[in-house]
């Protein structure tokens, strides 16, 4: 696997960003891949939480090695602490990493799959919302999983994370979130062509009543989810441990290497 650093310039933003890129190459590690396997390849946008950036899935856990055998390219981009939104400072995240990242991605790398039924989603804490986010919002992403994700519903869980005045800044008015093109539970009312939906959230994370809440409503809509807990807090020792299990639920040739014992 190859990776990448892409510094590249944000029409939408107006300014420089950076996204790091795992990408499947030939090479003497997968013997049996061929420069046909290595066209209209699955792509996975990993989304950090509030303390990351786009190095940070690649720092705190295993993804590199996990995707070793996996003809599975990564894009891996940043939305600084702007939650994946258009936000009311007037930077529109949202669009840059929803709607302009994915063409700049395809300009970039043309043997990447440009298919909803290859594209997938998947976050952490507030990447887990940005997931979901993004798969409700657009018809880019078959399959979205979120990771202990800030499934926000009512917002005084915000406020134990930032100040008020932080909140207004991305999200606006806190009174009129709800019902706005910020709920993911209003987008998902929306969506026509639903996602398939993963997630996990650990029994002792302060956001397990956040999700119990979420995926419930999803299911009253609906959605194909698969819904699973287990005893962890909020850490990376348990995301590392997680996207393992959600390489194996998306719908690719996922190659787990053999572990020495």
């Amino acid at each position: 696997m190859a990776h990448l650093q892409v510094d590249y310039y944000s029409q939408v933003l107006g300014m420089d960003r950076t996204m790091n890129v795992i990408l499947p190459e030939l090479s003497n590690h997968n013997p049996t891949w061929t420069a046909e396997t290595l066209q209209d390849i699955p792509v996975l946008y990993l989304l950090h939480g509030m303390s990351g950036d786009q190095s940070t899935w690649q720092r705190r856990t295993d993804i590199e090695r996990l995707v070793r055998q996996t003809p599975l390219a990564i894009i891996m981009p940043s939305t600084d602490l702007a939650w994946y939104t258009n936000t009311q400072y007037g930077l529109n995240y949202f669009d840059a990493i929803a709607k302009e990242l994915p063409e700049k991605v395809a300009s970039f790398f043309p043997q990447l799959s440009t298919k909803r039924s290859k594209n997938f989603v998947v976050g952490l804490s507030m990447g887990g919302y940005g997931a979901f986010k993004m798969a409700f919002a657009t018809d880019k992403f078959s399959y979205a999983a979120s990771l202990s994700g800030a499934l926000v519903g009512e917002t005084d869980t915000l406020l134990d994370l930032e100040s008020l005045t932080y909140w207004r800044g991305i999200f606006g008015d806190l009174d009129h979130f709800i019902g706005s093109d910020n709920d993911i539970l209003t987008l998902a009312e929306r969506c026509e062509n639903k996602p398939k939906l993963y997630d996990w959230i650990g029994e002792q994370d302060e956001f397990k009543q956040l999700n119990d809440t979420a995926v419930s409503k999803l299911k009253q809509l609906s959605y194909d989810i698969t819904y699973e807990t287990s005893p962890g807090r909020h850490e990376w020792y348990y995301w590392d441990k997680q996207i393992e299990r959600v390489l194996e639920w998306l719908p690719i040739n996922y190659v787990q290497e053999e572990r020495l014992s």
